[in-house]
């Protein structure tokens, strides 16, 4: 395994997988980055999303409520384990969109589990939340 080339393949599935619902929401290529035993824990729903079908529909309802205006993410952090098997991903992120005729920005983090699969790098854990303010 040559190190930096799987870190810049990580990187750019994660990159890849945003896009999928930060431009317009594509819902096919959206669950070819999901793992079937996927699990979330996000800051707007209690307790944690289980499974591929409740991580890709909380997802949707997020894109058919909202109007993304604008979407970043910076200095991702790619750290490998288990011989190359899983890996950590953290970024940071920045998003503007329209809900319920509010336009809101929000600015936070977020931490992946990937494993790989044959070739192909799944999101099996994802935790995100907003950047706690500074004051």
């Amino acid at each position: 395994m040559e190190l930096n080339k799987e870190i810049h393949l990580i990187e750019t599935t994660i990159r890849d997988m945003n896009r999928c619902w930060t431009v317009s929401w594509n819902e096919p290529a959206f669950r070819e980055y999901i793992h079937p035993d996927a699990v979330a824990i996000v800051p707007t729903t209690p307790g944690r999303l289980e499974g591929k079908e409740a991580y890709v529909a909380g997802w949707r309802a997020f894109c058919e409520a909202a109007i993304i205006h604008e979407w970043s993410e910076t200095a991702h952090t790619v750290q490998i384990y288990a011989g190359g098997k899983s890996a950590v991903v953290t970024y940071f992120f920045s998003i503007s969109f329209g809900i319920g005729g509010q336009k809101l920005c929000m600015q936070g983090r977020d931490m992946l589990f990937l494993v790989k699969e044959g070739r192909k790098w799944l999101v099996v854990a994802d935790q995100f939340s907003p950047e706690p303010d500074p004051s």
